[in-house]
Order: structure tokens, then C-alpha cells, then sequence
């Protein structure tokens, strides 16, 4: 933690558990009064009594980590942006930080009012927004990052059945598992990727597919068949809408599989093995380089966790299709990302892994690794999907990874300075801007030119 000053989340946690003070100093082994100024934040909340919590209540540790309070940070300067009301650093902070609680009711009120302000548009254009709930897709994505892209409940189901096939070659016993325990044969014969026939007990595979992703495609049809339980109770959240549960439900059955075909500890040791390099991690479980960067995004069981990865797919237009993160990254909610983000440059640059140090405005520095990939059936003529898939940490976890190997980790000022967007990025010189930032007030004069094209004024 870069900083260990989390009285509020600690009085909230003792409070949610009906505590007294006295009774958790009790708990922990340390003083009331020692307790008592540490919830003031007149004294640091320590590793030893992070790791007593840990020891009493079973916690994860994260829960103090100032992870959370960057990636609420984030969310609420999009949200004040939104309404025209940004705030500075030190402000959203303060807050973030002493009342997490009040600051997330912001965040959640942004979206449901930027909600009912798309419904209002649709309903404007005489267009029919299906279920009357927008942005399915994003709901989604905000599941998944609300819980770090780390689904527990079905990686142990998942790791019990992959743990035991031989890791590139499990199709064989994953056919048998099919036949045997649910009477279903595979053909291969399909024009869709996947499509289960439920009456004629038969699951159609598209001919093209190789064995790596064959073998996704029978572990997601079993993730139905042996998870609907728990995948139904898990989309049943009550916060999305029913198209949102419904996607989420396809969402949950694709992570299942991808934690069969790629089992937890399994890959893991893999990925620390081989210094996380990525081509060797793919062809050691006989899989491409997405589904390996999406896999790697996933592993944060607490008591094993890897490098807290964040994962993007984005296309030539910067439209981005996937998004999951292990932690904290800006991702922009309004207008575009960065175009200085070395993801763009994958694409000049096909078949060639790039990678860049950046720095946030707030100071925060990672390392990024993108590279161009695509998918497609073959053929003259076939059509064929390119997009660039990055993969990035904070620039703590950095020496892990062998693609930091010649980088110069330990000189913050040779990053380059990305942002989370040109609407919400406070960069105020930044050549590259597209546009200003939303609420800052402009500074035009007629009477001066400068390279950068938006100036800002007070406010």
C-alpha cells in the first residue's frame, strides 16, 4: 500500500459487525487507544494488524489497498465530468478515501441518471430500447470489475475437472465427460462456433476450430450443464436488467471454461515460471494469445494471486470490445481513450508484441504490452476480425514480467503520459488533445497560437 491511512474503512468494518472498539482492539491485540487513533487516521494501519484482521475475519486484504481508492477516484471524476463539475485530485481523494460509502452513491447515481438520460434519447428517436434497460454490455463489464474479474465461486468447479486433463489435450476426456455423464456427442459440422441441439442430445462445433478452442467450446457447454445453478444465482443480480443477467449469464459460462481449460494453479505456475511471457504460456496450454491475456487478468484468489493484470481489446476505431482489470486502471467512460497508448500502435506494427511505460496523471506509472491479433475462418475472400489486445500492470509488479527485460523501470520521467481520455484527462498541455475537458472553462486568445490546441482557464 502507498499509503496505510484507513481509519474510516476499518471504524465501517468494525461497525458493520457490531463491535465495540474495545472489543476488536480485543480481537486484534492491541490497545483501545492505539484502535482508537487509528480509525482517526492518527496512525497508520499496519501490516501486522492487516494481517490480524486477515487472521480474525478472513478478510482480503484489498479492502484496505489503495487500489480501491484509485479506481473510485477514477469513476468519480468521470461521474462529476458527466455533470460538468470536475473536482480536483486532492479533493476526490479526500473523499475516496474518508467516505467511500458517499463517494460510490455519487458514482451510483451518475449512472443511473446518464441511464435514464439514454432511455430519454432513445425514446426521443422513437426507438425501442429493448427491456427498457440500456447498455447491457457495460452493466456487464461493471460486474466483472466490481469483483476484480475474479469469479471464485465457479474457478474451484472449474479447477477440479481442467486440474486433472493434461494441460493443450484435453478434448478427448472433456468428449468423454459429454457422452458419459449427459449423453451428448459432438459433431463437427456447425456454421455457428457452437450450437447445442438439446432434443437430438448433439453439440455442432464449427469444423475450423482448433483443439485449444474446441476444448473452450465444450467447457462452456458444460458450465451450463454443471453450473446452471450456481451461473442462474450469480446472474440473478437484482441490480441488471434482464438482458444484462442474461448476458452475464453467457459471460460466467466463457470464464468457467476458461478456468477448466486453463486451470488456476496449473497456469499460474506456468505464468511465474516463464516470467509471464505470454507465447510460452499459450503454447504450453495449447491456446491463443487473447485467451491467454484474458486468463492472465483473472488470477486473484487471495491466498495465490498473480500480477494484478488489466486486459483491453480494442479495434482501429478505438471502440473497445473488452475490458476487464485485476485493479485499478482509468478507463474512460466518456469520449475516447489516449491515442499516445501504445495499443493504437499495435497496428502499424502487426505481429510484434510493443511495449510502453506510461504515466497517468496522477502519477502512477504502468507497463503495457499490446500486440495485433485476429480471428477469422480462413479462406480468399472470408471476412477476418483485427483487433489490438493489450495487457498492462502497475509499474510495482513490473520486474516480474520479462517484457520489462531493458526497460528503465526506475525513471519515472522517461514515461510517456497517457490519460484516461481527452473529456476527463487533466493533462493541460498535452499536444494530442482532442478535445477539453469536460467543465474546464477555455482559454481563447485570439492574439496567441500554441501547439497544444485547447488552453484552460480557471475553474
Amino acid at each position: 500500500m502507498n499509503k496505510a491511512f484507513m481509519g474510516v474503512r476499518l471504524r465501517r468494518l468494525r461497525e458493520e459487525r457490531g463491535m465495540t472498539q474495545a472489543a476488536l482492539a480485543r480481537t486484534l491485540g492491541i490497545s483501545p487507544s492505539y484502535l482508537n487513533q487509528i480509525e482517526q487516521n492518527q496512525r497508520p494501519l499496519t501490516v501486522p494488524v492487516l494481517l490480524k484482521l486477515n487472521g480474525a475475519f478472513g478478510l482480503d486484504v484489498q479492502l484496505f489497498s489503495d487500489a480501491d481508492e484509485a479506481r473510485l477516484i477514477t469513476d468519480l471524476r468521470a461521474a462529476l465530468a458527466d455533470q460538468g463539475a470536475p473536482a480536483a485530485t486532492a479533493e476526490l481523494r479526500e473523499l475516496a478515501a474518508n467516505m467511500p460509502g458517499i463517494a460510490r452513491t455519487i458514482v451510483a447515481m451518475q449512472a443511473r441518471l446518464r441511464d435514464t438520460a439514454e432511455r430519454a434519447d432513445l425514446l426521443a428517436g422513437r426507438i425501442e430500447a429493448p427491456g427498457g434497460a440500456p447498455a447491457p454490455f457495460e452493466s456487464v463489464r461493471d460486474w466483472f470489475y466490481d469483483r476484480r474479474n475474479h469469479v471464485a465461486e465457479l474457478e474451484t468447479p472449474a479447477e477440479a475437472i481442467g486440474g486433472a486433463l493434461p494441460p493443450g489435450h484435453m478434448v478427448p476426456e472433456l468428449i468423454d465427460r459429454l457422452a458419459g455423464r449427459h449423453g451428448i456427442r459432438i459433431a463437427l459440422d456447425g456454421t455457428s462456433l457452437r450450437r447445442f441441439e438439446a432434443g437430438a442430445r448433439i453439440l455442432h462445433l464449427a469444423p475450423h476450430l482448433n483443439e485449444g478452442q474446441q476444448a473452450f467450446q465444450i467447457a462452456t457447454q458444460l458450465a451450463f450443464l454443471e453450473q446452471g445453478e450456481t451461473i442462474t444465482r450469480l446472474a440473478g443480480d437484482p441490480n441488471l436488467a434482464p438482458d444484462a443477467q442474461a448476458l452475464l449469464r453467457i459471460g460466467l459460462a466463457n470464464y468457467f471454461a476458461g478456468a477448466l481449460v486453463l486451470p488456476y494453479a496449473a497456469f499460474l505456475r506456468e505464468a511465474e515460471a516463464t516470467a509471464y511471457d505470454i507465447d510460452l504460456i499459450a503454447r504450453r496450454f495449447g491456446v491463443g494469445f487473447e485467451t491467454t491475456c484474458h486468463r492472465l487478468s483473472t488470477l486473484q484468489r487471495p491466498e495465490a494471486r498473480g500480477v494484478p493484470f488489466f486486459f483491453i481489446r480494442v479495434d482501429r476505431a478505438g471502440n473497445i470490445s473488452k475490458r476487464q482489470s485485476a485493479t485499478d486502471f482509468h478507463f474512460s467512460r466518456i469520449g475516447g481513450t489516449c491515442p499516445l497508448w501504445n495499443v493504437y500502435e499495435a497496428f502499424s506494427r502487426p505481429g510484434e508484441i510493443t511495449r510502453q511505460i506510461a504515466q497517468m496523471p496522477d502519477g502512477r506509472s504502468y507497463l503495457w504490452i499490446a500486440r495485433v491479433v485476429s480471428h477469422g475462418q480462413g479462406g480468399f475472400g472470408a471476412p477476418v476480425k483485427t483487433f489490438a489486445v493489450a495487457l498492462g500492470c502497475d509499474l510495482t509488479h513490473a520486474d516480474r514480467l520479462v517484457y520489462a527485460r531493458g526497460l528503465e523501470l526506475k525513471s519515472p520521467d522517461l514515461a510517456t503520459r497517457i490519460g484516461p481520455g481527452c473529456k476527463v484527462c487533466e493533462r493541460l498541455a498535452c499536444p494530442q488533445r482532442a478535445f477539453p475537458m469536460v467543465g474546464r472553462l477555455l482559454a481563447a486568445d485570439p492574439a496567441e497560437a500554441r501547439f497544444a490546441p485547447y488552453s484552460a482557464g480557471a475553474g
